[in-house]
């Protein structure tokens, strides 16, 4: 049984460096969605359950954090409220609420956390933090091309270094089934399958196809020609008398060439197997992977029908969205330099504490960030050590002697270097030093 002042599984708390190590992050995602364009959009943690079912295909669907009625209405066990499952469907619902007050095309950006019923794991979180980036009203290819840009620079901007994006179009795809004659009825779920080269072996893949209804020579033949070194080439093959699989390659060939210089030389690759679970894509689809990483960092692609599905205008869309933990995890610990104390002031003894509260006001309003001992202890030992605790760069002693002499002695906390200044002078002294 878990302890009691453990966080619920699947969730963490965060202490003070990881918090800001967060933020700092954010700010740079931020920084970039802003100098692209995009404006900011923020939702309620939870939606109706109805907007999130059958959005995010069986799968998904199951994935979803329920919120019980409440009140008289607890007793049924009924949900009619869920947690966020991601980003896009609040603003489908958004557009479709809002439509006539927002500019079109509609860019915007969200960042915050989401929920998922998941199994926790290793890197896999029921409470996660998402950066999106979405472009609503614009069927133009160059839409998609700027949110991969955006992505990119984001990446490179939380400083991930080596990453590259797994691109593909459910037209293509939708054209491939096609070719191998797969039953409409069952092409949803061997997408569903498919979606699962990357975690399991092929021969499960396969087996899982015969499960859903594929004969076991289509299947083997279809998870072969998907992993093979010549897929791309295999797939161009098959697709070439199918007018949808034709599109869908267009999609593809099209989207290379815009972004392929702004996202940079080597980082957009064609592959057959990307498939995206999501029922809501309609066209373009990509993943983001960074070597000695699991699974993606960041993916989207293009949903053309979704704000139609809850009840808006049929506009196009397109948007992307980037999972940080896994980014935090790939990046080196910077550090806590933003949490360092400038100034610390100890309190040696009663009648010098409105004073140094008082220079405390001043050094605060001056920029500088400054902590004053609460602790009771009077001893300079212990307050030296709370300073040093709080990474502070200076600390402020006045004691009886240096009362007396209306100085304040000034402690280097890094090198130990201690020298006296006058009283009326600390704040200008202060101020320039640090």
């Amino acid at each position: 049984m878990p302890s009691p002042v453990e966080p619920p599984s699947g969730t963490r708390d965060f202490l003070a460096g990881e918090v800001r190590r967060r933020e700092a992050a954010f700010a740079r995602i931020r920084e970039v969605f802003e100098r692209y364009g995009f404006d900011p959009l923020q939702t309620p943690a939870f939606e109706r359950l109805d907007v999130l079912a059958g959005k995010y295909g069986d799968e998904g669907d199951k994935l979803i954090f329920k919120i019980l009625r409440r009140g008289e209405w607890e007793a049924t066990g009924e949900a009619d409220l869920a947690l966020r499952y991601d980003m896009t469907v609040p603003l489908a619902r958004v557009v479709a609420g809002y439509g006539s007050q927002l500019p079109t095309p509609y860019k915007r950006y969200a960042i915050g956390p989401v929920w998922r019923a998941d199994r926790p794991g290793k890197g896999r979180f029921r409470e996660f933090a998402q950066c999106d980036v979405d472009v609503v009203g614009s069927s133009s290819p160059v839409a998609d091309a700027e949110v991969v840009a955006a992505v990119a620079d984001a990446l490179d901007a939380v400083g991930l270094g080596e990453f590259r994006f797994l691109v593909n179009s459910r037209n293509a795809l939708a054209g491939l089934l096609e070719s191998y004659e797969v039953p409409a009825p069952l092409g949803g779920g061997v997408l569903i399958t498919l979606d699962k080269l990357d975690k399991l072996p092929p021969d499960q893949v396969a087996a899982e196809l015969e499960e859903r209804g594929l004969s076991p020579d289509t299947a083997k033949v279809l998870v072969a020609d998907l992993i093979a070194d010549d897929a791309v080439e295999r797939m161009r093959s098959m697709l070439a008398g199918s007018e949808r699989g034709q599109e869908g390659l267009a999609e593809i060939d099209r989207f290379l060439e815009l972004a392929g210089d702004p996202v940079g030389p080597g980082r957009l690759v064609f592959t057959p197997r990307l498939v995206r679970g999501l029922d809501y894509y309609t066209g373009i689809i990509w993943e983001v992977e960074s070597p000695g990483m699991p699974g993606s960092i960041a993916s989207g692609g293009r949903y053309d029908n979704l704000v139609a599905a809850l009840g808006g205008p049929d506009v196009p869309a397109t948007g992307g969205s980037l999972g940080l933990e896994r980014i935090l995890a790939a990046l080196p610990d910077g550090g806590d330099e933003e949490g360092r104390l400038d100034v610390a002031v100890t309190i040696m003894d009663e009648e010098s504490a409105p004073e140094l509260t008082g220079l405390a006001v001043q050094l605060r309003r001056a920029g500088l960030r400054t902590g004053v001992y609460l602790g009771s202890s009077g001893k300079l030992g212990r307050q030296l050590k709370w300073a040093a605790d709080q990474r502070a760069r200076l600390a402020l002693i006045y004691g009886p002697e240096e009362r007396a002499a209306r100085e304040i002695t000034v402690r280097d906390m890094d090198s130990g270097a201690q020298s006296r200044v006058p009283v009326a002078d600390i704040a200008e002294h202060l101020t320039q030093r640090a």
